[in-house]
């Protein structure tokens, strides 16, 4: 090939013209992205937590002593242990400030009243530095009043009462210049003398410096109560507020007052033995009363279910006219008498028998349990009728054992002294002990206090017939009464 036939590449329009583009393209880019920072260039990233970003956004600029050293890469939210919001700003710094010392203070503050805002940062004094991706805290934050804040204070409201101020300051001063003149005038002699008022004021003898502080102390002092005495006022208000609606009532009071105590004093020296009478009436009724508490629980539901009856009383009057009738034929009966000395007698022959059978029910609710164990064994039931669950336990053979003939009371041996039992055989073994309580004592009279029945131990490895050994107590299933 010769040097004719080959050509220079830098003498093609095309590529000359295609390079200058992708330069020009490049440029624009860098410029455009110059505030969020350059590629390829490291940067000294931190953290700075706000309680809002106040204006804040990306790249916006981050100074140091009016000096631009980066720009904010982006803003986050954040949320205390406590729920509080704050708001994280991500600041990309040069290179050259770092470390900045763990002390460093943040400032948000305005570019122009237009709302453009920039993070201030003030370099501390400390020893610890901040390593990238360390947070500044809120501590070390300052959030000054923006201008914005001060322009929201003129809200639609706040607006139209400037305006109603405007226009009646300007009615009251409309044709009142005369007025103010003679005012003015009139100010003359005060003015004159107020220099001399104003020399007593300052002298050392009236301490007046100490004044404004010692209002400032006791305005200190009044502060830590000053929500009870609000609070005292506003109850004064809810007193005397139904008070002044009954205000000639009160009045009548207070003009019959005084003949009252008149009264009182007179009578009541006499009435002194009354209430003396009065005050030991209800000393003595003091413990019946304690056993109506005790009993409301009982008489509650009687004069629940009393109430319906009183209201159907008059009925049952009408027909107690012919009760009372066949009871005074009754009572003039010549039979009725003798039959009263045999129910007598029956009763005075029952008394010891049923004095007996009394503790238990009344100490040990036996009689209740039987009939509730009675009522909760059939209670199982089908199209038939009722069934009681039963299970067979095969028992082991051993002398006076219940599986078999037995010459006398069950009475071992225990499972040790037969050798190869294990499992529920030994278990069994072990409970080849007559244990039989024929007649446990139910707190009758002449009887150990106790309830024995459905409360005695079970005494492994030993016969027991008859009582159990020591006091059971007399402590027994409560049952109550089942209400509708």
């Amino acid at each position: 090939m010769t040097r004719r036939g080959r050509q220079d590449p830098f003498r093609n329009p095309i590529l000359i013209g295609a390079i200058t583009i992708l330069i020009t393209v490049v440029a624009v880019y860098l410029a455009y992205n110059a505030n969020n920072g350059l590629p390829f260039v490291p940067t000294y990233n931190l953290n700075v937590d706000v309680p809002n970003a106040s204006g804040l956004i990306a790249s916006d600029s981050v100074l140091i002593g009016g000096t631009r050293v980066g720009y904010v890469g982006s803003i986050s939210n954040a949320q205390t242990s406590d729920g509080t919001l704050y708001a994280v700003v991500h600041v990309k710094l040069d290179k050259s400030i770092e470390p900045l010392p763990a002390d460093s203070t943040d400032l948000v503050r305005p570019v122009s009243p237009l709302g453009l805002e920039y993070l201030q940062l003030e370099r501390g004094h400390s020893r610890q530095t901040l390593g990238p991706g360390a947070s500044i805290p809120m501590t070390q934050t300052q959030l000054p009043v923006q201008i914005d804040d001060i322009f929201k204070m003129f809200n639609a409201p706040t607006r139209a009462a400037s305006r109603e101020n405007l226009n009646e300051f300007g009615d009251a001063f409309a044709s009142r210049g005369t007025d103010l003149n003679d005012a003015f005038s009139q100010l003359q002699p005060l003015v004159g003398h107020l220099l001399a008022v104003t020399r007593n004021l300052n002298a050392a003898q009236t301490r007046f410096a100490q004044l404004f502080p010692s209002l400032e102390q006791s305005a200190h002092e009044v502060a830590p109560v000053a929500g009870p005495d609000a609070g005292l006022f506003v109850g004064l208000d809810e007193t005397f507020t139904p008070l002044s609606n009954v205000t000639p009532a009160l009045q009548a009071a207070i003009v019959g007052g005084p003949p009252a105590l008149e009264t009182a004093t007179r009578d009541l020296p006499a009435q002194a033995q009354f209430i003396d009478d009065t005050t030991e009436l209800f000393r003595r009724f003091h413990p019946a009363f304690v056993n109506l508490a005790n009993a409301s629980v009982q008489l509650a539901p009687a004069i629940a279910a009393g109430i319906p009856a009183v209201k159907r009383a008059p009925q049952l009057d009408n027909r107690l006219v012919a009760t009372l009738s066949a009871v005074e034929r009754f009572a003039a009966d010549s039979r009725t008498v003798p039959g009263l000395v045999l129910l007598t007698q029956t009763a005075t022959t029952l008394e010891p028998t049923l004095a007996f059978i009394e503790p238990a029910q009344t100490t040990c609710n036996y009689l209740t349990l039987f009939f509730r164990n009675l009522e909760s064994a059939l209670s199982e039931s089908d199209v038939i009728g009722s069934f009681l669950r039963i299970g067979i336990l095969a028992l082991p053979q051993l002398p006076g054992s219940e599986a078999g003939p037995s010459s006398a009371p069950a009475n071992g041996p225990p499972a040790s002294a037969i050798p190869g039992l294990t499992g529920i055989t030994r278990t069994l073994v072990d409970d080849s002990f007559l244990h039989s309580n024929p007649y446990p004592n139910t707190d009758a009279p002449g009887q150990t206090p106790e309830c024995e029945a459905g409360n005695e131990h079970y005494i492994k490895g030993r016969q027991v017939i008859g009582n159990d050994p020591g006091n059971q107590g007399l402590i027994t299933e409560k049952t109550k009464r089942s209400l509708p």
